[in-house]
């Protein structure tokens, strides 16, 4: 099915949240928009309407994000480049 995208982006977004609160909904016209479910307020709309791939890319960006994992050589690398551009 072709919203399997949107589905595993809001699935990685209420993972990073670490809450069940965000969901989404589909148009008839192919359009998605994302919802928070709140006690007080069960569903806030927190986009308009897209197509799948803006719909994607604005859920990654939206909410808590997760840290960069950096490695030992990754910080040595660096370390390395900011001592040649000194130079």
């Amino acid at each position: 099915m072709r919203s399997t995208r949107a589905t595993g982006a809001i699935e990685r977004l209420n993972a990073r949240a670490e809450t069940k609160q965000y969901s989404m909904v589909r148009t008839s016209s192919e359009l998605f928009f994302l919802v928070q479910r709140t006690a007080g307020n069960p569903v806030e709309k927190l986009s308009e309407p897209l197509p799948l791939d803006e719909f994607v890319a604005f859920v990654n960006a939206y909410g808590p994000q997760k840290p960069k994992r950096i490695s030992k050589l990754d910080v040595a690398f660096e370390k390395q480049l900011v001592k040649k551009n000194k130079e």
